[in-house]
């Protein structure tokens, strides 16, 4: 072969390596809560660790944020078509509220989008919407955990404090917490709160003061996330109750595990939120790129329980800033 015709044999092979390069290579948009969120803080840390995975493959993660939880259901619906306008070629979007974002999440794969549903949904949902997978904890075994602790406790009348009301997460887990404690010959309700107060502690104090007030004979509650209990430990206090209420929460904070550690808090519920998008990106990215999947769906991060029993080796995680 003459030298011109090596010269441009390899110009064409090297810009065939290049498209192809490029082509496999894949942009992921990721939807989460909002920045002051500490529960999606630690979201972010599993971000930013499977981004390094993306980007040395060529691709790119764009983690875009929930502004506030005044308007919740639309606001999650419109942040999906925000998404799908970017034009990327996969989507992690935890499944909220159905209702409210079905629609746009099928207009993605639609679209030819590549969805996987993480921290919010279920492996049956994953597959009603054609989405690849769930990835997250399993919402009504997690409150059947929290409700089962309560029993084991000797709590005879517990509550389940439900900040985001009409969400699947949110519904799934005071289901699961009440289904448990009245299987077992105990009662349990909802408090259901407005989502305003999601994010706002002196509302959640205020409201788990004057419930426990008016309702004496409850022995337990569990919130919906680590803010939550902060607040609701304020209002347990401020009700008298402080000693005599096991309280639990969904997931946890330094704040949390400080109270599991004084005998202020009997346990927190894990999901271990780190996992969730950390392994959904990269699944996503790998299905995208090399044609991948997991015959395991969904896939479960949770639930745990973190109690007196395993709190130091959780706090040893925290310090890593992965838990």
């Amino acid at each position: 072969m003459k030298l011109k015709k090596i010269i441009r044999s390899a110009a064409i092979a090297v810009v065939f390596a290049a498209t192809a390069t490029v082509a496999m290579a894949a942009d992921i948009a990721i939807i989460g809560g909002k920045a002051d969120d500490a529960f999606w803080n630690k979201i972010k840390k599993g971000i930013d660790d499977a981004r390094l995975v993306v980007e040395a493959n060529g691709g790119s993660v764009d983690y875009l944020r929930l502004q506030s939880y005044d308007n919740f259901a639309a606001d999650a619906a419109e942040i999906i078509r925000v998404a799908i306008a970017k034009k990327p070629d996969g989507i992690a979007v935890p499944n909220w509220v159905p209702e409210s974002q079905d629609g746009p999440i099928k207009e993605a794969i639609a679209a030819g989008i590549k969805v996987i549903l993480f921290n919010g949904g279920s492996g049956k949902k994953a597959k009603e919407l054609g989405a690849i997978n769930y990835v997250g904890a399993a919402e009504y075994p997690a409150g059947r955990a929290a409700g089962q602790y309560m029993v084991d406790a000797g709590v005879e009348k517990g509550l389940c404090i439900n900040t985001l009301p009409g969400t699947t997460v949110a519904e799934e887990r005071c289901k699961g917490f009440i289904d448990a404690m009245t299987e077992a010959g105990k009662s349990a309700e909802q408090l259901p709160l407005p989502t305003t107060t999601h994010g706002d502690p002196a509302a959640v104090a205020e409201a788990v003061k004057a419930y426990l007030t008016q309702n004496p004979d409850i022995g337990g509650g569990i919130t919906m996330g680590a803010s939550e209990a902060d607040a609701a430990a304020v209002g347990i206090a401020q009700a008298g109750k402080t000693g005599s209420f096991v309280l639990g929460s969904f997931d946890f904070n330094e704040a949390t595990l400080s109270r599991i550690q004084h005998g202020e808090q009997a346990f927190a519920i894990d999901q271990q939120p780190y996992l969730q998008p950390l392994l959904a990106i990269q699944i996503l990215a790998s299905a995208i790129d090399f044609g991948t999947n997991l015959p395991t769906a969904p896939i479960l991060t949770g639930p745990g329980i973190i109690d007196a029993s395993n709190v130091e080796a959780t706090l040893a995680g925290v310090k890593l800033g992965a838990r």
